[in-house]
């Protein structure tokens, strides 16, 4: 088992540096300028091509693009993700004061998701072809379609503004409120849960019935065993591989597509300064977060490896 985590974290590093020179190379090779953004927000069009170019010799935007990689490498390995162009402000302190919102919408959409998911799917699987099973499936194929968006104004209208059980918007830290901290994120969390939750629940059906049909399950039956002790013991735990799967691509979508829920609800997590700082092509800002994004990613990707180990033992030697 050590040998294939340690492997893991090998492929793992490999897939960040390759991120961190995509997205570095990709967000200068677009059209635009953020030095001439900053001048033309900030009204300083008399500034003349000597002051611009010692704006970007200050950033070393002036300097080859492989340097500036190294540096900014380098610093980032340092916990150092750059100064902002726009705020003049180290990028890793906004970052790391937003990442905290991003990650709390993210846990409790996927707690939720996973607690309502799997329950669903099982139920759907082992009742097939009753009502429950059909409202299981119909419930499913609407959740992951859904544009989230839309869902999201939809909630706003009713819950906020017909019933007033809700605030409309926003976040308030749990130290300041503890009961309005938890009213704000409930839409946020359901919206950001649907999609997954449909995910879960179609894959734990799928998976179930699939190994349901299985003949050591069926001479369990013949045995005589216990209905809970065949779904729990020999059907669910050896389908688990793409339930897992479906768990850890929730995980990276909850986190990937905070950009919509967070722009939405008005929700200062990194999905919306993210938002912000690809309008302003603010490279600092653009780099960290998906660098920030990708180190979760991959994260989650090898917590998902490691389960994959636990629930087959075949892959560990893989």
């Amino acid at each position: 088992m050590t040998t294939f985590i340690t492997r893991r974290l090998l492929q793992s590093i490999v897939i960040l540096l390759l991120v961190s020179l995509f997205i570095f190379l990709a967000i200068r090779l677009l059209p635009g300028d953020p030095i001439y953004t900053l001048v033309m927000e900030n009204e300083l069009t008399g500034l003349d091509e000597a002051e611009i170019e010692a704006m970007r010799h200050e950033y070393g935007l002036d300097r080859p693009m492989l340097v500036q990689y190294v540096d900014w490498l380098w610093g980032v390995l340092h916990g150092d993700l750059g100064t902002s162009v726009f705020t003049k402000m180290p990028v890793s302190e906004e970052i790391f004061r937003r990442l905290p919102i991003t990650f709390e919408i993210g846990f409790w959409a996927l707690l939720l998701s996973t607690l309502v998911g799997v329950p669903l799917g099982i139920v759907s699987a082992v009742r097939r072809g009753t009502w429950i099973d059909q409202t299981v499936v119909t419930l499913s194929n609407i959740g992951i379609t859904i544009p989230v968006f839309w869902l999201g104004l939809l909630m706003m209208l009713l819950f906020s503004l017909r019933l007033g059980w809700l605030p409309v918007m926003g976040f308030t830290p749990i130290s300041e409120d503890i009961v309005l901290h938890f009213k704000k994120l409930v839409m946020p969390v359901l919206c950001s849960s649907v999609f997954s939750t449909a995910a879960m629940a179609r894959q734990t059906r799928s998976s179930l019935l699939e190994v349901m049909h299985q003949d050591y399950v069926r001479t369990a039956w013949a045995k005589g065993l216990k209905e809970n002790v065949i779904i729990f013991k020999h059907g669910l735990k050896n389908g688990l591989i793409p339930v897992i799967t479906t768990l850890g691509l929730s995980a990276r979508g909850i986190v990937g597509g905070s950009t919509v829920i967070e722009t939405v609800f008005a929700i200062p997590g990194m999905g919306r300064l993210a938002v912000s700082a690809v309008g302003n092509q603010d490279y600092a800002y653009v780099q960290g977060i998906i660098v920030i994004i990708a180190a979760t990613v991959v994260g989650v990707n090898l917590l998902v490896d490691i389960a994959y180990g636990w629930a087959d033992p075949r892959i560990r030697y893989r």
